[in-house]
């Protein structure tokens, strides 16, 4: 059996670009002569393409997260849809456990437990143990096996005292819970995992994140993609960074880390923000991959700017800032991280 549990090479997948997307090609346009003052018949163009995934090669060892990033639109999900066989490649191969994901289909879903990010993917009308068995059925679990599994399961979810209640009473975390559990009902050895924690209170995407890991103890290879830089660091043995459907890193967390060892992260908190402080920032020379997020406070923004040099750049960005309603609250220079790592090499924001 192979070392890789997962292996795409150059995946690409391409869809039909919608009407108005500013492609030039276009479908079906009456064209009207201006001499006959009459429609023509329908004219067919060539159809414009959008890529959403352009070429990603993937290696994924059997018994470590791999966690793949990127901003909204990157392909990360559409990536993971081409892996669980929900949609099929435009070119390239993908293997999971060993199985083509076009031509040995029902294998690579034997071998897969997937939560995917905005699914609803259980059912709110039935409580968490019906969930548990219908899903067993599906799978064609034995019966002398379910009770027991589930059970198991339930206990390990720590949902045992509602466990007979209707899944639509269940918080937003307990609900994930369930649908983990029901990835892991077959016993799969891969799962894939899309922002598992995505819209959980913080206690709860403490003990998922525990969850995840006490998972690949067990031998689990899981594939996790999050907008959660820190759960990324905490969690994964390896990193893809994937932007404009291409992967563009790909690293431990500690070897990313080090590509931008040389450069210091300029951290700002400033009240009175406008939007020519953008281009007068990113104007001064030594500052790169400027970007903005305004904090909880209705008007304090935080900004971080990466430079070689600190010192000779500090004086300059100080002077920019000053006047027009602008106020520095604070300012720190601080070592880089995985974050910055992702705004050094995509110029934006995990969150953008």
């Amino acid at each position: 059996m192979s070392d890789l549990a997962i292996e795409a090479r150059q995946l690409v997948k391409k869809f039909p670009a919608r009407p108005g997307s500013g492609d030039k090609a276009k479908v079906g346009e009456p064209v009207q002569s201006p001499r006959k003052r009459r429609w023509q018949f329908w004219k067919k163009k060539a159809q414009a393409m959008f890529t959403a995934v352009d070429g990603v090669d993937l290696q994924i060892r059997r018994g470590e997260i791999f966690g793949l990033l990127g901003p909204n639109g990157a392909g990360k999900s559409t990536t993971i849809r081409m892996l669980c066989t929900l949609l099929e490649p435009t070119s390239g191969t993908a293997t999971v456990n060993g199985f083509d994901v076009v031509s040995q289909a029902n294998e690579v879903r034997r071998s897969l437990g997937t939560v995917l990010a905005g699914e609803r993917s259980i059912y709110w009308k039935l409580t968490g143990r019906e969930n548990l068995e219908y899903f067993a059925a599906l799978y064609h679990i034995p019966a002398n096996i379910t009770k027991r599994r589930v059970d198991e399961l339930i206990e390990r979810m720590e949902i045992k005292d509602r466990a007979n209640e209707l899944v639509e009473k269940y918080s937003t975390g307990m609900r994930q819970r369930i649908a983990i559990a029901k990835a892991l009902l077959a016993r799969p050895p891969i799962l894939l995992l899309d922002e598992p924690t995505l819209g959980l209170d913080p206690q709860a995407a403490r003990n998922l994140r525990s969850l995840i890991a006490q998972l690949k103890q067990e031998g689990h290879t899981i594939l996790l993609t999050t907008h959660y830089m820190e759960e990324a660091d905490q969690l994964s043995d390896r990193i893809g960074i994937i932007d404009t459907g291409k992967v563009i890193a790909l690293d431990t967390p500690e070897g990313l880390k080090r590509r931008i060892d040389q450069k210091e992260i300029i951290r700002l908190e400033l009240t009175g923000w406008h939007d020519d402080l953008n281009d007068k920032l990113k104007g001064i020379e030594g500052v790169e991959a400027l970007t903005t997020h305004q904090q909880n406070e209705a008007d304090l923004w935080e900004v971080n700017m990466h430079a070689q040099n600190s010192r000779a750049t500090l004086p300059r960005i100080v002077e920019a800032i000053s006047g027009n309603g602008t106020r520095l609250v604070n300012m720190n220079i601080v070592k880089p991280s995985l974050e910055d790592v992702f705004i050094h090499l995509t110029g934006k924001a995990l969150r953008d």
